[in-house]
C-alpha cells in the first residue's frame, strides 16, 4: 500500500462504476478512508467487500441536495473530519439546440452542476474549521472544444470549470484548494448507455463491447491508446495529495493530447 494519502478521509460521489470506482480503488491503495457515494446499493456494498475496511459506501442521490448534505454529515460523523471531497457524480443529459425541454434542463443541471455546487456548499464549512482541505471537481474536454459533448453537457461542464476557479479564489485563504479534471474520452460504462444498462447486458457482452470500445477510442487521441478510468484517478491522487499542495484554481486536462488536434 501506498502513502500519498496516508491518513486522509475522503468522498467519491459516482463511485461505484467507472472513473469513480477507479478512484476510490486508487485512494485506498494511497492509504486514504474513502466514502464511496452512489444510488446502487448493490455495486457499493460490492466494491466496499473488494477494498476492505478503509472503504464504506453511502447512498446519495446527488441531485437532492439534503443527500449531499447527508453524505457530508455522515462522512463528518463517522471520521471525524473530511480531507478531500471528489465531485465526481454524472452521467448521460440529453437534448440539443431545438428538442431540449425543460425536464431535460433541470435534470441535467441538477446532476452535473448542482452536485457540485451544493458539494461544496456543504463541506466549506468543516474544511473551514479544519482549515485545510481539497475539494475536486469533474469537469470534462466538452467544456472547453467544440463538438467533445452534448449541447447540454458541454455547457453545464463550462460552468463546472469556471465555479471551481470561482470557489479556489473564495477557500483558498481558508487553506481549501479548488480544481477541477476534465478528462478526455475515457472507456467507461457511460458509453454503454450506463452502468446500469451495462450490468444488464452480462458479463461477456459487456466485456466485448468494452473492449471493442477501447479500440475505437484509441484512435481518438495522439497517444496510441484509448483513456482508461485510473488515468483520471491518478490525477485525483496527484491532487489531493502533498504534491498538489500548491495548485489551485486549476483545471488539469487529462485527455492524451486530444484537444490539442482541435482549433477553439
Amino acid at each position: 500500500m501506498g502513502e500519498r494519502l496516508k491518513g486522509r478521509i475522503a468522498i467519491i460521489t459516482g463511485g461505484t462504476s467507472g472513473i469513480g470506482e477507479a478512484t476510490a480503488e486508487v485512494f485506498v491503495q494511497e492509504g486514504a478512508q474513502v466514502v464511496i457515494a452512489g444510488r446502487s446499493e448493490e455495486r457499493g456494498k460490492k466494491i466496499v467487500e473488494r477494498l476492505g475496511a478503509h472503504a464504506c459506501f453511502k447512498y446519495a442521490d446527488v441531485t437532492q441536495e439534503e443527500d449531499i448534505s447527508g453524505l457530508i454529515q455522515f462522512t463528518f460523523e463517522r471520521y471525524g473530519r473530511i480531507d478531500c471531497l471528489f465531485n465526481n457524480a454524472g452521467g448521460r443529459v440529453e437534448g440539443n439546440l431545438e428538442t431540449i425541454t425543460m425536464d431535460n434542463f433541470l435534470y441535467g443541471v441538477k446532476l452535473l452542476l448542482g452536485s457540485v455546487v451544493f458539494g461544496m456548499k456543504h463541506v466549506a464549512p468543516i474544511m473551514k474549521k479544519q482549515g485545510s482541505g481539497c475539494i475536486i471537481n469533474n469537469s470534462s474536454i466538452a467544456a472547453i472544444r467544440l463538438n467533445q459533448g452534448g449541447y447540454l453537457y458541454s455547457a453545464v461542464k463550462a460552468a463546472v470549470t469556471h465555479i471551481t476557479r470561482i470557489a479556489g479564489v473564495e477557500l483558498g485563504p481558508y487553506g481549501i484548494r479548488v480544481n477541477s479534471i476534465s478528462p478526455g474520452a475515457i472507456a467507461t460504462p457511460i458509453f454503454l448507455g450506463g452502468s446500469h444498462v451495462a450490468d444488464s447486458l452480462g458479463e461477456e457482452v459487456q466485456e466485448r463491447k468494452m473492449g471493442k470500445l477501447v479500440v475505437n477510442l484509441a484512435k481518438a487521441t495522439p497517444l496510441p491508446r484509448a483513456g482508461l478510468p485510473r488515468d483520471i484517478a491518478y490525477a485525483a491522487v496527484y491532487l489531493a495529495s502533498d504534491e498538489g499542495s500548491f495548485v489551485n484554481c486549476c483545471d488539469l486536462v487529462v485527455d492524451g493530447g486530444r484537444t490539442s488536434l482541435f482549433r477553439e
